[in-house]
């Protein structure tokens, strides 16, 4: 197991900031989750930056609680209830999402709104260079991911009842806005790299050709794949999702292949081929064979502006750090990415 896996891997004792009022949880549960019986033993899962996430078991079954953090939060972040509702729609679609059990608006339960689900059994990779497997077998994961998503983005958002699940058009112009308010609100110091990519984004942002709906932070660690076959069973952390530009979506899973490997273990300069995980090429072909795609022409505006917007995220979780909130004690070890992403991000931009 890599040290990616060890990090994030499993369970914890649910910390301290993040413990909440168990017996009325089970009461809530009771009421609300069909066949639950008690007794609760809860646990915090290692893994997530955002949304506190724990492991919840009873006797006969296991679910997963998903809460908003406590504390101060951004404007429209944490939307659990989003995740919900999307997550409850495309598992109907027969697109792989764990079943829903129940979603609490009530602050009064356990602090702050939550939603419960199934827990899922399978595999999760932290780390994308997959070091326990085989060549063969990183392939067939990466092509799993691949056709996973291109199975979402195919998805009728009309037949699944989420029309309404984010508003039309501008997609781009709408996410650069959202994500320069969010991190104006988590500034803690000047970055001069992202007050230049917030201009450059705004004024070069390409027209919408398709909607679909979008995850919003698609990447290998997200899904959770068969116990022994290379198949995703349960995509996660829908927090960021919305109706949007389809290669928004592709594009921030394809940052993988242009980024190096001391940021987010990226695949750039890396022999692929011998470990068996698709080049870039392969798997922009793949995925637009399976969408109907020519190609998806000039890149530099789509990883300038997934790099800028995992930027925002980033100081996000690290504002969040500095008031005692996060939910991951990495957390504050993002702070120090931040300069680097948006510098990047800059010389993308500046070609």
């Amino acid at each position: 197991m890599s040290e990616l896996d060890e990090t994030f891997s499993g369970t914890k004792p649910v910390a301290d900031a993040l413990k909440f009022d168990q017996a009325a949880l089970e009461a809530w549960m009771g009421q609300h989750v069909a066949g639950f019986e008690g007794p609760l033993t809860v646990e915090q899962f290692k893994g997530g930056q955002s949304n506190p996430t724990y492991k919840l078991t009873t006797p006969g079954h296991r679910y997963v609680l998903r809460r908003k953090p406590p504390g101060k939060l951004l404007p429209s972040a944490h939307a659990v209830d989003r995740e919900f509702r999307v997550m409850s729609a495309l598992g109907q679609q027969g697109f792989p999402a764990p079943k829903m059990h129940g979603l609490c608006e009530d602050d009064s339960v356990i602090g702050t709104a939550f939603y419960v689900m199934d827990f899922v059994e399978g595999r999760i990779f932290w780390d994308p260079y997959l070091p326990d497997l085989e060549p063969e077998e990183r392939r067939a994961i990466y092509d799993a991911s691949n056709a996973t998503l291109a199975q979402l983005h195919s998805i009728d958002v009309d037949a699944a009842g989420l029309a309404d699940y984010g508003k039309p058009g501008n997609y781009f112009e709408r996410q650069i806005g959202r994500w320069t308010k969010q991190y104006k609100a988590a500034e803690t110091d000047p970055i001069p790299a992202m007050d230049k990519l917030i201009e450059w984004l705004a004024a070069n942002a390409p027209e919408q050709e398709r909607v679909s709906v979008v995850h919003g932070d698609y990447r290998l660690d997200n899904m959770i794949f068969h116990p022994t076959e290379p198949r995703v069973i349960a995509v996660l952390d829908w927090e960021l999702s919305t109706l949007g530009d389809p290669l928004a979506d592709f594009t921030y899973q394809l940052m993988q292949w242009r980024t190096p490997k001391e940021i987010r273990s990226g695949f750039l300069g890396v022999d692929l081929t011998a470990l068996g995980i698709p080049t870039e090429d392969e798997y922009i072909k793949a995925y637009c064979e399976r969408t109907g795609r020519d190609g998806i022409g000039e890149v530099k505006f789509y990883f300038a502006y997934n790099i800028f917007r995992l930027a925002a995220i980033a100081q996000g979780v690290y504002a969040r750090s500095l008031q005692g909130n996060a939910s991951n004690e990495k957390a504050k070890e993002l702070g120090a990415l931040v300069v680097p992403m948006a510098d990047y991000a800059w010389s993308i931009a500046e070609g």
